[in-house]
């Protein structure tokens, strides 16, 4: 799966705002999700506090929201996997 330049530039933006109001939890990849081929995983380092990672969740499933409506992307904020590495990883 490739990105198209409006998708690049919306994760970017997302993922500066989530790293910003949340600096304990990082940005790792984005991945295709293996269930649908117009889904977009954006997956992040746990902040080893699961109550924290809910804030996080709640939020960008906000701004997700947001980006859906108004651009139809759709993207999804998971954390990585325990190795820090994702499941999948994009071909550009």
């Amino acid at each position: 799966m490739k990105l198209n330049h409006k998708q690049e530039e919306l994760i970017a933006l997302l993922v500066k705002e989530i790293e910003a109001k949340f600096p304990e939890t990082k940005f790792v990849e984005a991945a295709p999700s293996p269930e649908s081929e117009n889904t977009i995983w954006l997956e992040f380092t746990h902040p080893n506090n699961d109550e924290k990672f809910m804030e996080i969740i709640e939020y960008a499933g906000g701004r997700t929201m947001d980006i859906l409506l108004d651009y139809g992307y759709h993207f999804l904020v998971l954390p990585s996997e325990a190795n820090g590495k994702p499941a999948a990883t994009l071909q550009h």
